[in-house]
């Protein structure tokens, strides 16, 4: 698939609920968002049909996101499925960490061994202020499994302003020992409330600028084909560290993924109030061929960037979801 301004479409992020244990402040309120009931949501069924459709127009990578994915019943029956498929050559977990470490040895069997390990603090006290949960211990855990098994891991960090500034050069020493990839990723308006995310100072540019004057030196690497992060190192570092421009968006000339939220909207770009229900037309007794050609409908008429998506939503329809109802 290839979109209206020549970005092959090969990676999908597929969220399989929008439910999550933790509160974190900058997604969602202190009680949670209303959540779907289960019968709104894409079955396996209906994730594993669309898959399989995407890998046959050239998707290779699926990352699965939620909220917190491992909170959906029978995820593993999901995973083994999505294995199989050909034409899939990489499956990828963003996971909070709470509930993943009894699952790790099942997943390395199937070959996922690529994680995203979102973690905004290693001080417990900070860790319980920004998630609204006193749940670090399992998630440290979790992260020190991972490492000790040989897995690909890249620990997200959200920088917020009076939050977790003081966690910046802590989460950057892992990287001393760890073969981990830091990520510090600029706060964005999905908090579930409506409320947008004011500029503020700790955009990509002044978190490097942070980082390099603690450091004295850092080196660029040459990012990743497709790669949403500017990516460095510290000489003599096994690690690496990345900061993201998520809020300001200057990835999206590369951008090559789409989004499948928990109930089956599909977005081209994570700014944009989503395209169409594929849930919807699968219910309504929707052919492969249909469904597949709505999608590269969709994709063909792609916003070039994530602010002209935001100024194409519908009037009043201003940034309102939780990160956890359209897949991190």
């Amino acid at each position: 698939m290839i979109d209206n301004h020549g970005r092959k479409i090969d990676y999908v992020r597929l969220a399989v609920t929008d439910k999550c244990n933790l509160r974190c402040f900058y997604c969602m309120p202190v009680d949670g968002i209303n959540f779907k009931p289960k019968k709104e949501l894409l079955s396996y069924e209906e994730m594993i049909r669309l898959v399989k459709l995407l890998a046959a127009e050239g998707v290779s990578k699926i990352r699965i996101t939620g909220g917190e994915p491992f909170l959906r019943k029978d995820i593993m029956f999901l995973l083994a499925s999505l294995s199989k498929l050909e034409g899939i050559e990489t499956i990828a977990i963003t996971t909070n960490g709470t509930l993943t470490k009894p699952y790790l040895d099942d997943l390395i069997q199937l070959g996922i061994n690529h994680f995203n390990l979102s973690i905004d603090s290693i001080d417990p006290k900070r860790f319980k202020a920004i998630t609204r949960r006193d749940s670090f211990a399992q998630v440290w855990e979790c992260y020190e499994a991972m490492i000790q098994k040989g897995l690909q891991v890249k620990v997200n960090c959200v920088v917020m302003q009076d939050q977790n500034i003081e966690d910046i050069i802590p989460m950057v020493d892992l990287g001393k020992n760890d073969p981990v990839s830091i990520r510090f990723i600029e706060e964005m308006p999905f908090n579930g409330q409506g409320k947008s995310t004011p500029k503020y100072e700790w955009n990509y540019i002044q978190i490097i600028k942070h980082i390099e004057n603690h450091y004295g030196r850092i080196v660029r690497l040459n990012n990743p084909k497709n790669s949403t992060s500017i990516n460095f190192q510290i000489p003599g570092f096994v690690g690496t560290f990345g900061v993201i421009p998520a809020y300001s968006r200057t990835f999206c000339g590369s951008c090559n993924r789409i989004r499948v939220t928990p109930e089956g909207i599909l977005k081209t770009c994570l700014y944009d109030q989503g395209v169409f229900n594929i849930r919807h037309l699968m219910r309504a007794g929707a052919s492969d061929e249909e469904l597949i050609t709505a999608v590269q409908s969709a994709v063909g008429h792609r916003a070039k960037n994530g602010f002209e998506a935001e100024r194409l939503r519908d009037p009043g329809n201003l940034i309102s979801e939780s990160m956890a109802s359209i897949g991190g």
